[in-house]
């Protein structure tokens, strides 16, 4: 479209997920089954660890918050874009293109703290089992939930809100499949540059930080582990930090590789799978790394599910 301002701006065209359109009907299937599993994954995993009282433990609320997350972000851009693929209308409205990017960063930030504080977690029960039950108190754990929430949500809305009032001067094509807000910068000729030092300086804060702090983290478990005096005692400290630390290396792995690609390696399919990776095959997999992997979480399904028989029978 030609050149158009914030006055009459109404919608967005996003990218498609495919260029190819005899993939288009394929590909709907297999988002529509993976959204699927993630919506069931996710919720089973709410329920399971808000209806078991075993799993009333700091670890298990960071869980059900991380696959809350997951689930909000999943479903503010999926669901988009299986309409897309099924219409083969790739528009979306103003609103609802502001409504996804401010969601899509507040999960991308509460996400990174939230691993974060699982570390942390973590650290104090292998490094300061004895004290575990006094540190790791509820105040703390919703603090460190709650805090990361409203920083995200104040983050967003101010980064989104930049975006939205600033005047748009260029093609209303969105270089991506959902609303990104690095995939916005080339449509503003307002506060462009401004708002890529912004983005950039927040993305890099947040993401390099976490990240060390996680590193730290484990470093000093590590130290713990190793000053173990039993085998046994050092497998059941790396099966205690085995989920989490998958989800992290594959979380910042898929991060990492989109935002510090050189830029002579970015292209549009590379960041379309960077991406659709921790947007979409993430979400997917957090459940069952947290359920396949942890014979509590096994057990708590096994004793739910026969409670729910005996109430049928």
């Amino acid at each position: 479209m030609g050149q158009q301002n914030l006055s009459i701006l109404t919608e967005f065209i996003l990218m498609r997920v495919t260029k190819r359109p005899e993939l288009q009907l394929p590909l709907f299937g297999i988002l529509l089954i993976i959204y699927m599993i993630i919506l069931l994954g996710n919720l089973g995993m709410i329920i399971l660890t808000k209806v078991d009282s075993r799993l009333h433990t700091p670890m298990y609320f960071f869980i059900r918050n991380l696959a809350l997350i997951d689930l909000g972000n999943a479903t503010v851009i999926y669901p988009k874009v299986l309409a897309c693929l099924a219409s083969n209308q790739y528009t979306i409205s103003y609103y609802a293109c502001a409504v996804q990017m401010a969601v899509y960063l507040c999960h991308i930030i509460s996400v990174l703290f939230v691993l974060a504080a699982m570390a942390y977690d973590r650290f104090v029960a292998i490094c300061k089992p004895l004290l575990y039950n006094v540190i790791m108190s509820q105040r703390l754990c919703h603090l460190l939930v709650g805090i990361p929430y409203i920083a995200s949500v104040l983050q967003s809305v101010f980064v989104t809100s930049k975006i939205f009032t600033s005047t748009f001067c260029g093609s209303n094509v969105v270089t991506h499949f959902y609303c990104d807000d690095a995939a916005f910068i080339p449509l503003l000729c307002s506060n462009a540059r401004e708002i890529e030092l912004i983005i950039i300086t927040f993305s890099g804060f947040k993401v390099i930080s976490t990240f060390l702090f996680i590193l730290m983290t484990y470093l000093l478990i590590l130290i713990a582990i190793f000053r173990m005096h039993s085998a046994e005692g050092r497998k059941k400290a790396f099966s205690t930090c085995g989920s989490h630390l998958t989800v992290v290396v594959v979380f910042y792995g898929s991060v990492l590789y989109m935002y510090l690609q050189p830029e002579s390696a970015h292209s549009s399919d590379n960041e379309k799978i960077a991406s659709v990776f921790y947007t979409l095959f993430i979400p997917m997999l957090n459940p069952f790394i947290y359920s396949l992997r942890n014979k509590e979480v096994k057990n708590a399904f096994k004793r739910v599910f026969k409670n729910h028989c005996k109430i049928c029978i």
